[in-house]
């Protein structure tokens, strides 16, 4: 069965009025009003298609989530630790622009509803590349790398951790290399 593809536009259209919103203000100062308004579509839309505005905020930087997972994975053949993906340090990059908002749905040592969705988006994703690589402790290591990808995500937007774009990608990089190179009994 195929999507509706106008109830795909109007959540596009909420999706980026929100981004707009949170561009000159805090999630928790942006209403339901003013989101509307922006989009061009009715309250009861609104409602159809989120419970709320945080529903629609995680929808909205849903994106980010699905990015970091395949910047994670961006690479083949044996990974090399001193030097991450291109798609990971784009990754870095691309966050800046909305860093408030993100700040806001990944709380510190990666909670919060974002950090839920990266998690489990993440995991699933090294589940299965692990499991599919014949690598030991599948679990065990997904939810690490899940767990420290998120963990450093969040903590670096919330300037618990200095450093440049850049240089976090290598860093954190290296941390999930590690992690998948650490021998299990």
């Amino acid at each position: 069965m195929q999507a509706d593809p106008r109830a795909a536009r109007t959540r596009a259209r909420l999706r980026q009025a929100l981004l707009e919103e949170c561009a000159d203000r805090p999630l928790a100062e942006v209403s339901v009003a003013a989101l509307v308004r922006r989009a061009g579509v009715g309250r009861a839309t609104f409602y159809v298609h989120y419970a709320d505005l945080e529903a629609l905020a995680v929808d909205a930087c849903a994106d980010v989530v699905r990015e970091a997972v395949d910047a994670l994975h961006a690479w083949r053949g044996t990974p090399d630790p001193a030097v991450p993906p291109p798609a990971l340090e784009g990754f870095f990059d691309r966050l800046a622009p909305h860093a408030g908002l993100y700040r806001e749905l990944l709380s510190p040592g990666g909670g919060g509803p974002l950090g839920r969705v990266l998690h489990q988006d993440l995991r699933a994703r090294s589940l299965t590349e692990r499991t599919l690589a014949g690598a030991p402790e599948p679990g065990l290591v997904a939810s690490a790398v899940a767990a420290t990808f998120a963990g450093v995500v969040a903590d670096w937007l919330h300037g618990l951790i200095q450093a440049a774009p850049d240089a976090i990608a290598l860093r954190v990089w290296r941390l999930l290399v590690n992690l998948h190179r650490t021998p299990l009994p």
